[in-house]
């Protein structure tokens, strides 16, 4: 087997793996905590939707929820209405949502900082995040193998941008973002994983326009 379908191999077979163990129980658990900070009613981007799949639950938690997605690349079979966007520039007016979701989005962007703000112009209120914590280079070390088990069998693009608290609170106020709760006790992993790959290294934010 050549040293290309070796790797290509073990991307695939870590994906099955990761898919199986991990993402459905993680999927669970994001979609009934980020359903408890959204308003019944209201109506969500999720930017960097993946398969919908996350959306799809929202939409089944949260009465009256309207979700719709971007994404950088298809996903066929998307469980949730999707546009294709360039990464940066979301394809809606003003104050189109109530709400815009990142989950796991920003530290896969070159320039966070850029669609986060076209975020805030696009949301009538609300900005819901949720993403990681990069204090130390073990943090860093740990979550680009998340990443890469998470990400690479599907071809997403993996620069490890992770910040740190204060670079997050920095990004929030450059977008002038106000937190209006964070959470970061996060059961996404049962033991032992959970000992390595969760403490410490996850959070969802509910931001709210300061001229919301």
């Amino acid at each position: 087997m050549s040293d290309g379908k070796a790797g290509s191999f073990i991307t695939h077979l870590v994906g099955r793996v990761h898919s199986r163990l991990i993402f459905d129980r993680r999927k669970i658990v994001l979609a009934r905590q980020l359903a408890a900070l959204l308003p019944p009613g209201s109506r969500l981007l999720d930017v960097g939707c993946g398969d919908g799949s996350l959306g799809a639950l929202l939409r089944g938690l949260v009465p009256g929820l309207h979700v719709e997605g971007v994404e950088v690349h298809a996903r066929p079979g998307c469980a949730v209405p999707f546009q294709l966007f360039d990464g940066q520039h979301l394809p809606f007016p003003d104050n189109s949502f109530d709400v815009c979701l990142f989950v796991d989005v920003l530290h896969h962007s070159q320039t966070p900082l850029v669609i986060l703000q076209d975020a805030c112009r696009v949301s009538r209120k609300f900005v819901l995040i949720k993403d990681h914590f990069s204090e130390s280079r073990f943090d860093y070390w740990t979550l680009r193998l998340m990443d890469w088990v998470g990400n690479a069998p599907h071809g997403v693009s993996l620069p490890y941008n992770y910040f740190s608290r204060a670079q997050w609170d920095d990004a929030f106020r450059r977008s002038s973002l106000v937190p209006r709760s964070t959470q970061t006790h996060l059961p996404l992993y049962l033991p032992p994983l959970s000992w390595l790959f969760g403490s410490g290294l996850h959070f969802i934010s509910l931001l709210e326009k300061k001229d919301g």
